[in-house]
């Protein structure tokens, strides 16, 4: 039964590619149609069946209609599209993306509890997710102007001597909950970077980040605002701008303190009120996301950041914006 769907899609995307393409839209991208959407859809849910739907249509769509980079007079063949989308499954089925969660809620979880003990390599990784969680270097707060969830990175906080795989687990963890609580339609995010003084960059930590954001995420970042920008984050750049497909190179702006309070102001959906104290504005993040020193036990196990709340949060904002914008 499996073949039969899969060859009856290949058939239909033969058909598919020899269809003319129409033009782009105002914003450079080209149209896919349901046929097309659908195609990519029953190829990837003939090799993905636990998880092709963590993509949504709007981001099978997106990825689909971006102009080709070796020809940016045309749309991405359907072919080349099918490729990326399966390549990000496949990632996700390589490196355990999915049980992510599930290790940090055992870790959140009494150690002696049924489940942790029927999964102690779980519970492990989960407990050293946790402790790179716990600085609240990064977490989900508030939208943009259009609805696009906003990630912070508060680099002070971040550690000097990172447990590489574990803080990596922890952003990709993060990454998939924004994603998965985006507003229908939505299909990028925002990253908000506070550099005045990171630490040291970490060769292995900085191509392991870059790496799963090319293999994980591909067009799910719309911007990078990193400010004010330090002798340090020029460093990082240098080592990493090398690396990177000039479509992500161009999402990255760095910035100083001054032109930060500009950017923000137009970017963030409540404008100046939006802008965190620690970038000079009035919203105090560290109601929610205080340094770890301050930060209750969320649970029976170590997990401090407000992980759950942060959720809940992400939620609330996102059914309010519905709430005022219903035709969007």
């Amino acid at each position: 039964m499996v073949e039969d769907e899969k060859k009856k899609s290949e058939e239909e995307f033969k058909d598919a590619v020899e269809t003319e393409q129409a033009g782009p839209d105002a914003s450079g991208n080209w149209p896919v149609t349901a046929e097309e959407l659908s195609i990519i859809r029953a190829e990837l849910a003939c090799e993905y069946p636990d998880d092709f739907s963590y993509l949504s249509d709007a981001y099978i769509t997106s990825v689909a209609s971006k102009p080709y980079s070796k020809d940016m007079t045309k749309r991405r063949p359907l072919e080349y599209s099918m490729e990326k989308l399966n390549a990000v499954m496949k990632w996700r089925q390589d490196t355990g993306v999915t049980s992510l969660l599930e290790n940090l809620t055992l870790a959140n979880g009494r150690d002696d509890a049924p489940e942790a003990k029927e999964n102690p390599e779980g519970l492990t990784k989960g407990k050293a997710m946790v402790a790179a969680l716990n600085c609240g270097g990064c977490y989900w707060h508030g939208l943009t102007k259009d609805g696009k969830p906003v990630l912070w990175v508060r680099t002070r906080r971040l550690p000097w001597y990172p447990d590489v795989d574990a803080l990596i687990k922890c952003l990709i963890l993060l990454a998939d909950t924004g994603i998965r609580e985006m507003r229908k339609g939505t299909t990028d995010f925002v990253v908000i970077a506070e550099t005045a003084s990171p630490p040291p960059p970490h060769p292995t930590f900085l191509v392991s980040l870059l790496n799963s954001l090319i293999k994980g995420f591909p067009d799910r970042l719309r911007c990078l605002v990193s400010a004010p920008t330090s002798s340090i984050m020029q460093v990082v750049m240098n080592l990493l701008l090398p690396l990177m497909p000039n479509r992500l190179a161009d999402k990255f702006f760095f910035i100083g303190a001054e032109d930060a309070m500009t950017k923000m102001d137009e970017l963030l959906l409540n404008g100046e009120a939006d802008i965190p104290t620690f970038l000079g504005g009035k919203c105090d993040h560290d109601v929610f996301y205080p340094d770890e020193y301050y930060c209750p036990n969320r649970g029976e196990g170590n997990l401090k950041f407000d992980y759950f709340g942060m959720v809940e949060r992400l939620q609330k904002v996102t059914k309010e914006y519905d709430e005022a914008h219903p035709s969007e």
